[in-house]
């Protein structure tokens, strides 16, 4: 590692929540304890590190049904033990083809909704899990799905946010989503946490996609079975049917959804080369930019040649260098990103980099401030710092608040509305054979939209990640994909695979990401020293989620960052937000020296909820 100035970089603590689990078998880390558990199950009987992650990605849906489900989408970023090559698996699911600016105008909508089913691109999880599962794995579907079938159909423990993010839209249920209040809320009752719960409708579901490969040769060819009656069989019929019904969205008005049977079985998921970039001896590997991903290559790009004390999160100068550079980031990711051709040879040169390094003064900006690509930026989408939906007389609860609302604690803001923000689970899983995965499963949430009776689950909301402004990077169209927060991780050295890594929480996830490679390659950190860090980030760009708000130089922090890093940050004119002490972040991560053979994972500890597992 670079090492350019050891004595001015803070030192890390001496002390851990958790300990950096080392072995030589396999390693699993996760958002929650049973998929961590389930994915380093298949592990230790032998499956690989795809085997396991699609297993574990499956039990998310069922013990984190507030933070994802069958009816989103996932991104993830891998390489195989036979080509380390950095593969991203796409599973951002388009808009569907009534989904245009000019019908949602026609409804009366300003914003695409936080909530309700107008909000649904077409759901992209399911697709991409399976097809990494027949293209890597070496399972069969029965046994990778045997784990979300048991604990869907058998039931489990029901976490603590799981039964708050039901009592938070409770009302909504039982006034206005009577399927997801049956479902949901047993007895017309919240569940208590530790309650045990099922979920029998989508233990279904999962059986039927089993049951439609039996007559099947092979493998692959049972699990492309299942891929055909999920996109053109009874789940697709069953969205087309239930979406039809007007219901209630985040805009306080009732609208029908737009997605069709069609829409389902024009999708299917796919590979991508990754997007990458040098720093400091290692190459970083994220999405294309029909995603956030590549903000963070141009924020590491514009840090890369700076002296080693600039990039250290815990000093004054160097969050206020980090969260300055971050902004530059984030507002090209306004201006240009999107599901078209984006200048990423432009926007992650040197050259480039460095004019926009020389933006960073001494003072906090409370502009957005987008370089010159070399292509015609889109239009500026309107700069919101509160928003009432025309259809409401008074803001309830949570709605319209700056975004710094969304990441004040350690899971997403969820207002009584159902519109969510700081979403989103994660999984990491590396094997002893050199495969390794990180992915991000997102969207589907049990308040996204009502839930489908007979299939247990909802639709996403990633369309509230477009605009209805014509001329935006990102603006609504029939076809394209929105502009994903998903956004995993995965670090090479020497052209060799050694960390996969990603964190909920929305716009966040990289900012956070971010935090941890920097302690780590620049730093000098173990993995759990870095996710034990004090955590910041800005909220001084316009959000992705509804209603799509900012803070002009906002920048929310964790106290334990100090007394004296908060004073030198408000002094330098940053609008400090504090967040409490264990609040922001919620990364894990899996690593492999490629000259051991050892392998390492670590988790977040805030939540009480995410672990980490492996020998």
């Amino acid at each position: 590692m670079t090492r350019k100035d050891l004595v001015t970089y803070t030192t890390p603590p001496t002390t851990m929540t958790r300990p950096d689990l080392q072995g030589t078998h396999g390693m699993s880390a996760s958002t929650h304890w049973l998929a961590t558990a389930s994915a380093q199950s298949v592990l230790e009987r032998g499956g690989n590190a795809f085997d396991a992650a699609v297993a574990g990605a499956f039990v998310l849906h069922v013990v984190e049904p507030h933070l994802n489900g069958p009816g989103g989408d996932m991104t993830a970023v891998f390489a195989t033990a036979a080509d380390p090559t950095p593969v991203v698996l796409m599973g951002q699911g388009p808009a569907p083809a009534g989904a245009t600016v000019e019908h949602y105008r026609g409804e009366g909508l300003e914003l695409v909704p936080g909530s309700g089913a107008l909000a649904a691109a077409v759901p992209a999880a399911v697709d991409a899990w399976l097809l990494l599962l027949r293209d890597h794995g070496t399972w069969d579907l029965a046994d990778v799905l045997a784990y979300a079938i048991g604990y869907a159909r058998d039931g489990h423990p029901v976490a603590a946010r799981v039964a708050d993010t039901i009592g938070r839209v409770a009302d909504l249920f039982t006034e206005h989503w009577p399927s997801s209040a049956e479902r949901w809320m047993p007895e017309g009752r919240i569940p208590v946490a530790g309650e045990v719960v099922r979920n029998t409708a989508y233990a279904d579901v999962l059986e039927r996609l089993v049951a439609a490969g039996e007559g099947s040769a092979d493998r692959s060819a049972r699990i492309d079975a299942a891929r055909d009656v999920w996109a053109s069989g009874f789940v697709a019929e069953a969205v087309e049917r239930f979406v039809r019904t007007p219901h209630r969205h985040s805009s306080g008005t009732d609208h029908a959804g737009v997605i069709t049977a069609a829409d389902m079985a024009g999708f299917r998921a796919t590979y991508e080369p990754a997007v990458t970039l040098e720093f400091r001896g290692h190459t970083i590997a994220k999405t294309g930019a029909w995603g956030q991903g590549p903000a963070l290559l141009q924020t590491l790009a514009i840090l890369e040649p700076l002296d080693d004390a600039l990039l250290d999160p815990s000093t004054v100068e160097g969050a206020h260098t980090i969260v300055e550079a971050q902004k530059l980031a984030l507002a090209d990711r306004e201006a240009y990103y999107g599901d078209h051709d984006v200048p990423l040879e432009r926007l992650l040169s040197a050259a480039y980099a460095a004019e926009r390094r020389a933006l960073i003064g001494d003072r906090a900006s409370a502009e957005i401030r987008p370089g010159d690509a070399g292509v015609p930026a889109g239009v500026m989408p309107p700069l919101r710092t509160e928003y009432l939906p025309p259809a409401l007389d008074e803001r309830p609860e949570g709605v319209g608040e700056p975004t710094v609302d969304s990441f004040a604690g350690a899971e997403p803001h969820v207002g009584p509305d159902g519109q969510t923000r700081g979403d989103t689970c994660h999984i990491d899983v590396v094997d002893r054979w050199g495969n390794i995965v990180s992915a991000t499963p997102s969207g589907g949430w049990l308040q996204s939209s009502p839930t489908i009776p007979e299939l247990g689950f909802c639709l996403g909301t990633r369309l509230q990640m477009t605009w209805l402004e014509e001329g935006t990077a990102s603006t609504l169209r029939p076809g394209l994909r929105p502009r994903t927060t998903l956004t995993p991780t995965l670090v090479l050295r020497d052209g060799e695979p050694v960390v996969a890594l990603g964190s909920p929480g929305g716009d966040q996830q990289d900012q956070w990401q971010l935090l941890y490679l920097l302690r780590t390659i620049v730093g000098g950190w173990s993995p759990q020293q870095a996710i034990d860090a004090p955590a910041l980030h800005t909220t001084s760009f316009p959000g992705s989620f509804w209603p799509r708000t900012w803070e002009p130089a906002g920048i929310v922090v964790e106290d334990r960052i100090g007394d004296d890093v908060i004073a030198g940050l408000e002094a330098r004119g940053h609008v400090v937000t504090r967040a409490g002490g264990w609040t922001l972040g919620r990364l894990s991560s899996v690593g492999r020296d490629p000259r051991t053979g050892v392998l390492s994972a670590a988790a977040n500890p805030r939540g009480e909820q995410a672990y980490a597992a492996g020998r």
